[in-house]
């Protein structure tokens, strides 16, 4: 089969491409590289891609893509491209309705009409903001609290639209913070590791009783595929460990796992930041027979292992 993966040198991207050849399938990868951060970590994350002949990178904006050509002959497009970062958001509010919204409707539009048999839209947890039902259920009012969170949730409902308008098959995956090798640099856990090889302070933005689910990349990866063999179009899918644990004891983990004490400053709670996430992935799991196969401390010490290894690990971005 042909595969389109956007974002296909970023985190997740990187990896699904990875395990998209390893299926046997041709993929076409479009990123911009983007200075979100230091976009050299991206052209790391593809050095093995691009030793591969089923592998085809095309380094462009969406926006500035023929997207229709692109698409022409694949069968599965998976969207991973977007603009992170909860609290970069407020900053340039633009780009990310340019890069979240916009990039997504120009995708959906060149589906339409073609022989694609599956869309997967890579969403997140964030859409739910302050909730206070836990789990979160796909069911439940999403009440958003940050512009990235906003325009993630609109490009979910251009999905449901031109599912429901013109047939596209999208799928709607909303990823709980996805870690793991490769991990962008501005994440809790990234920095959290980067302090207890380097000795550098962390920054701890609140008391550190902020409760996250967390999801290592392979299962995420997996997840993903499931979606695209047997996800239902229309249809939105949790992709979390079903576990929550606070930052406190998320810093205790890695302090056991590096034996390092970590030097901890205190910072006022960031606007945007959600009190806690906890999936509900009962319905992954009936429809995607998804099982979350890597646990926490299994997870970190692997992106342990690969941030010593890394030549960004002191660097912030």
């Amino acid at each position: 089969m042909k595969a389109v993966v956007t974002g296909a040198a970023g985190f997740i991207g990187s990896h699904l491409a990875e395990k998209l050849l390893i299926m046997g399938h041709d993929v076409i990868g479009i990123d911009s590289f983007s200075g979100y951060y230091d976009p050299a970590m991206k052209e790391i994350n593809i050095q093995g891609l691009l030793k591969n002949n089923k592998f085809n990178l095309v380094r462009k904006d969406i926006l500035d893509t023929d997207i229709k050509k692109l698409l022409e002959g694949a069968d599965l497009v998976f969207h991973e491209a977007a603009q992170p970062g909860v609290r970069a958001s407020y900053e340039n509010v633009d780009e990310y309705i340019r890069s979240n919204i916009f990039a997504t409707a120009k995708l959906l539009d060149a589906v339409k009409g073609s022989k694609v048999k599956k869309v997967i839209l890579a969403s997140s947890s964030s859409v739910y903001g302050e909730l206070s039902l836990y789990p979160f259920k796909e069911s439940l009012p999403v009440k958003p609290i940050s512009p990235y969170a906003m325009t993630k949730l609109k490009a979910e409902e251009l999905c449901h639209m031109y599912h429901q308008e013109d047939k596209v098959p999208a799928v709607i995956l909303r990823y709980f913070t996805v870690y793991g090798p490769r991990q962008r640099p501005d994440m809790a856990i990234h920095g959290i590791i980067r302090s207890a090889i380097t000795g550098e302070k962390f920054t701890l933005l609140g008391d550190g009783s902020q409760e996250r689910d967390f999801t290592f990349v392979a299962d995420a990866v997996t997840a993903t595929i499931r979606a695209a063999e047997t996800g239902k179009p229309g249809e939105i899918y949790n992709i979390g460990s079903g576990i929550g644990i606070s930052m406190l004891e998320l810093i205790k983990n890695i302090e056991f796992l590096t034996g390092k004490k970590i030097k901890l400053e205190h910072q006022e709670e960031a606007k945007g930041d959600m009190k806690k996430t906890l999936a509900d992935i009962s319905k992954a799991k009936r429809d995607l027979g998804y099982n979350p196969a890597v646990a926490l401390k299994e997870g970190l010490m692997r992106q342990i292992e690969w941030m010593k290894k890394s030549a960004f690990n002191t660097k912030t971005g």
